[in-house]
């Protein structure tokens, strides 16, 4: 005869199903490290990290691909948002910066913690992420692996699905959470690992790599140098977004003269002028809208900024010209001459 359950006895509890938080991109690395861990049964929560460098919100922009892969998986997303602390690690990085203005490592150790605050919050057992070993020089070698996760107390905690094999056991592997012998192998540069992995589950169209931080481009760089090089303390969000259009100019030590180069630009240029901004257009011609951004000014700094707007717009350039200048509302005229090219070019960023 069957025993009757006592009204006091409880069923037993369902074991615990092991939970992990992804640093998801919306590029194939990640993508793919994701299934491999939903292939072996891990609940997966994804954060997504934004920076002012990313173009995370730029029409089909990372931003966007994270969204549509987290959809696709089925998975929690959380987007993070780094503002004033990462210009402030960007001024002064622990570990310097890779060949442009990249700190990656101190920009990796940022996004660990991140994930680490998910983690906890959540109540995961460790992270994962789609990192593979030497795919990149500064960040993703077996010492820069070892400092980011010495650095947020993560030692052990962080799993690299595609690249496992060829790094320490992580405790994930070392209670059996995961089964190591169905991690990857993958390493270096080389897309034919995870091109492999992509038609494994199914991915007809790889994408690409995620969107590029912008701080890896050469000239772009230049103008983030120029800006903290010339900044008492750290730059504004509103004058990192300057720095990703028009043309740029350093007139003295305290002043920037930025110019439109078309007519989405020039709008964008009229979006990001904030108090204090000089705004600088030509009178009667097609031209740029420029923002001369400066603590104090003089009238010689503004006829110079003139000249320089004159000589990107349709004004003949031997002939004189009118010039708009706006100052907190006020706006006034001045006649100018277009600057010579060869002098502009020696000021532009």
């Amino acid at each position: 005869m069957s025993q009757q359950q006592d009204g006091n006895n409880k069923p037993p509890e369902e074991e615990k199903k092991p939970k992990a938080v992804a640093l998801l991109s919306g590029g194939l690395d990640s993508n793919l490290a994701v299934r491999m861990m939903l292939e072996q049964g891990i609940d997966i929560e994804a954060v997504a990290i934004k920076t002012p460098f990313c173009d995370f919100d730029c029409g089909k922009g990372c931003g966007q691909r994270v969204k549509e892969v987290a959809d696709e998986l089925g998975i929690k997303l959380k987007t993070v948002y780094f503002g004033e602390e990462y210009l402030r690690m960007l001024k002064n990085p622990k570990y310097g910066y890779g060949s442009c203005m990249n700190p990656c490592i101190d920009c990796r150790g940022m996004m660990y913690n991140a994930a680490k605050e998910h983690m906890i919050k959540t109540n995961a057992d460790f992270v994962i992420t789609g990192e593979v070993l030497f795919q990149r020089p500064m960040s993703q070698n077996n010492r820069a692996l070892h400092i980011i996760e010495k650095e947020t107390e993560m030692e052990c905690k962080v799993l690299r699905p595609l690249s496992a094999k060829h790094l320490p056991p992580t405790d994930a592997e070392k209670i059996g959470l995961i089964n190591r012998e169905n991690m990857g192998d993958i390493r270096g540069r080389s897309r034919k690992g995870q091109l492999m992995l992509a038609k494994h589950f199914g991915i007809s169209e790889p994408p690409n790599a995620a969107g590029g931080c912008l701080l890896t481009d050469p000239s772009f760089s230049m103008r983030v140098k120029d800006i903290l090089d010339h900044c008492d303390d750290i730059p504004t969000l509103n004058d990192i977004e300057l720095l990703k259009v028009g043309r740029h100019f350093r007139i003295t030590h305290d002043a920037k003269f930025i110019v439109g180069r078309n007519k989405d630009e020039n709008e964008v240029i009229k979006a990001l002028v904030t108090d204090g901004d000089i705004i600088i257009e030509v009178k009667d011609y097609v031209g740029p809208i420029c923002i001369l951004r400066c603590k104090n000014y003089d009238y010689s700094l503004v006829i110079k900024c003139a000249a320089i707007a004159a000589r990107y717009s349709d004004a003949p350039r031997h002939d004189q010209c009118e010039v708009s200048i706006t100052v907190d509302g006020d706006k006034n005229e001045v006649i100018v001459t277009p600057a010579d090219i060869g002098t502009i070019e020696m000021m532009r960023i």
